[in-house]
């Protein structure tokens, strides 16, 4: 399975950190952001990995290369001006493959992730063997994660192991999923295009599948959640 980074964000809310520094590369407890996901994936021997990227791109191409000091083998899908989520993955599709793929935001913190999980969630085929009709299988799986203090309108609700639009509780998308690239094939490549109004589409077909994550995870989206991150340890 191949593995794809996002990291073309600008990182707003995070300037003046992020005027000189790519918040993928924002330092938690001593390391940037986006090694721990590199150096989690690996341990789950995912090591092709796919990295996007725009605003001072060319810092993080020069901080991680080609990935060999990690274990991993790097490629990356220069964008420019940032494409948003999906538009991201269409320009990057041709280093993506055609075979499910598993995708993550930079900015999160989800040291204790274990990315062996991902490798066989979304399945062709059904308990007895028989292939599941094109229509009817899921195309994406989420991980969805308890509210935090700052979205806690959430974004969708668990059916079982289905991920819906409306219900109660409402549930965080983590910023973790698997997709079909397929799912993708209607986004030309160079174009704008948001992920979230695409999942809500399949989401309304039964198509999209998910799951709790309940581990440790922080959306690192302001410079406050990086300095809690960044606090000393207390022991209590």
């Amino acid at each position: 399975m191949k593995a794809m980074i996002f990291a073309a964000g600008r990182g707003e809310r995070m300037r003046p950190l992020t005027d000189t520094c790519p918040k993928p590369l924002l330092k938690v407890r001593g390391r940037p952001l986006i090694v721990w996901h590199i150096l989690n994936l690996v341990r789950a021997g995912i090591k092709d990995i796919v990295i996007n990227h725009a605003h001072l791109g060319n810092m993080i191409e020069e901080a991680l290369g080609n990935g060999k000091q990690f274990g991993a083998s790097i490629s990356y899908s220069a964008e420019g001006t940032a494409l948003e989520t999906a538009g991201g993955i269409a320009k990057a599709r041709h280093l993506l493959g055609e075979e499910p793929f598993l995708a993550l935001a930079a900015d999160i913190y989800c040291p204790h992730f274990n990315f062996e999980q991902v490798k066989g969630v979304l399945e062709d085929n059904d308990v007895w063997g028989h292939p599941h009709p094109l229509d009817k299988r899921d195309v994406a799986w989420l991980y969805l994660v308890k509210n935090p203090a700052h979205h806690p309108q959430g974004d969708f609700a668990l059916n079982s192991f289905s991920i819906i639009n409306e219900g109660e509780p409402r549930l965080t998308f983590s910023g973790i999923g698997v997709y079909r690239p397929s799912m993708f094939d209607a986004i030309i490549a160079g174009e704008s295009a948001k992920l979230a109004p695409l999942l809500r589409e399949y989401a309304a077909h039964g198509q999209v599948g998910g799951e709790l994550y309940r581990g440790d995870w922080t959306d690192v989206g302001t410079a406050e959640r990086l300095a809690e991150l960044n606090a000393p340890l207390t022991g209590k």
